[in-house]
C-alpha cells in the first residue's frame, strides 16, 4: 500500500485555488418568520438527502486508500475568544477522497501551509470524524504536538500526511487525523489518536513521527489529552469572557 502511494508522489503540487480567507463566522441567514415553515421543510429534505449520501469511493482504475479522508480549513481572528460553537462555525470542509489519485487532485490545488498567514489551520481527518476534541472518535484520545520554527511547516506537513495516508504508523484504527497550525511566530503540527490511555500506541506514534519527519533527537514533543484540552479551553474562555 505504502509503495503504491509514494509511487504516485512524483511531483510537487503547486499553490492555487484555496484562498486565504478572513471572513470570520459562516452562519447562514435565518430568514423571516413567515418563511420558517418552508425553511423547515427544506432543512428536513436536506437532512434526508445528506443521510442518503454515500461515502466517496475510488474511481475506476484508481488506487484505494485504506481509509477515506476529508480535508478541512479554519481561520481565527487573533485575540477573539474561542468557543466550541464559534470554532465549529468557522471550520470549512474542503472535500473528501478515497484514493491516491483523488488525494493529489485536492492537494495539488491547495496553498502550502508556509504560504498561509495569520491563525490558519489545515486539518486532514478520516471521513466521518470532525477535527474537534468533542467528536466521539476523538474525545477519549489525544495528540502529539510539535512546535516548528517558521519555514518548516510545508515540508513537515507533507511528510506527515503522506505517512498517515500510507499507513506508516502501524497502529490499526488508532489514527484520527492530523493538523497543521500556522501562527505568527511559530507553526505547530499534531497527529491525533483515539485512545490516550494506550501508552504503547502513543509511544509507537511518537517514534514513527520522529522518523517520518526526521526530527533531531533533542526535539521537544508534547502529548496532550483532549480531555485536558476541553477542560483548560473552557477555563480560558470563561476567563476571557469576564
Amino acid at each position: 500500500m505504502t509503495q503504491v502511494f509514494f509511487h504516485f508522489a512524483v511531483c510537487f503540487p503547486t499553490k492555487s485555488s484555496l484562498k486565504d480567507d478572513d471572513s470570520g463566522d459562516h452562519d447562514q441567514d435565518q430568514g423571516s418568520p413567515k418563511d420558517s415553515e418552508k425553511e423547515k421543510t427544506e432543512d428536513e429534505d436536506k437532512e434526508q438527502n445528506s443521510s442518503k449520501k454515500k461515502m466517496v469511493v475510488p474511481g475506476a482504475g484508481e488506487h484505494p486508500l485504506q481509509y477515506n479522508y476529508t480535508f478541512w480549513y479554519s481561520r481565527r481572528t487573533p485575540g477573539r475568544p474561542a468557543s466550541t460553537q464559534s470554532y465549529e462555525q468557522n471550520i470549512k470542509q474542503i472535500g473528501s477522497f478515497a484514493s491516491v489519485e483523488q488525494f493529489w487532485r485536492f492537494y495539488s490545488h491547495m496553498i502550502r501551509p508556509g504560504d498561509l498567514t495569520g491563525h490558519s489551520d489545515f486539518h486532514l481527518f478520516k471521513e466521518g470524524i470532525k477535527p474537534m476534541w468533542e467528536d466521539d472518535a476523538n474525545k477519549m484520545g489525544g495528540k502529539w504536538i510539535i512546535r516548528l520554527r517558521k519555514g518548516l511547516a510545508s515540508r513537515c506537513w507533507e511528510n506527515l500526511i503522506l505517512a498517515m495516508l500510507g499507513e506508516q504508523f502501524m497502529v490499526g484504527e488508532e489514527i484520527c487525523g492530523a493538523v497543521v497550525s500556522v501562527r505568527f511566530q511559530e507553526d505547530i503540527i499534531s497527529i491525533w489518536n483515539k485512545t490516550a490511555s494506550d501508552q504503547a500506541t502513543t509511544a509507537r506514534i511518537r517514534d514513527t513521527l520522529r522518523r517520518v519527519l526526521n526530527l533531531p533527537p533533542n526535539t521537544i514533543m508534547e502529548y496532550k489529552t483532549h480531555t485536558d484540552s476541553i477542560k483548560y479551553g473552557r477555563v480560558y474562555v470563561m476567563c476571557r469572557g469576564r
